[in-house]
């Protein structure tokens, strides 16, 4: 004798199944504090790549702030004149046009809600060659060390590193 389809115990043991993964996962997904560090790192690190990178191709040094509540790139140690984000605009939230003077076309970005860093250094610039320097070193002598930025806001640390010779951003 054939029968088709589940029996009781096999329906009941899937269902288990599919509770256990929901209670497991569904509080992950609507926690954003992963997705909101993750990208502020990754977003970090654009904007340090950009800002070697513009120095480059304009031929002059550009300025990285990192003073807590945001990182800026600026064209003079004072940040009064800004570098424009690539796309035109940056994000826009409401912690970034707080933190950046209300400036929609300013390439700034401040941490989202819940997301804070610390960085070895709150200023630095970019030479028109790439390298990076403190803001009072005359080249070709810096005396800029390794940059370490640790980046928290979803219960662990992430790195982002600004190479002392080289400016390479990791």
């Amino acid at each position: 004798m054939k029968t088709a389809g589940f029996t009781l115990i096999e329906l009941i043991m899937t269902m288990v199944i599919i509770g256990v993964l929901a209670a497991v996962a569904l509080p992950r997904l609507l926690d954003r504090s992963v997705f909101d560090t993750r990208g502020f790192v990754d977003q970090t690190t654009a904007m340090l790549r950009y800002g070697q990178k513009f120095a480059v191709a304009e031929r002059r040094d550009v300025y990285v702030r990192l003073n807590g509540a945001s990182v800026a790139l600026c064209l003079d140690s004072a940040c009064a004149t800004p570098v424009s984000a690539p796309s035109g605009a940056n994000s826009g939230s409401t912690a970034t046009l707080a933190a950046c003077g209300g400036s929609k076309t300013w390439f700034c970005e401040a941490p989202p809600s819940g997301v804070s860093y610390t960085a070895s250094a709150a200023l630095f610039r970019y030479s028109p060659l790439g390298k990076p320097f403190m803001p009072g070193d005359v080249a070709p002598n810096s005396s800029f060390a390794t940059l370490s930025m640790s980046i928290s806001g979803d219960g662990s640390a992430h790195g982002v590193t600004v190479e002392k010779e080289t400016g390479y951003v990791h």
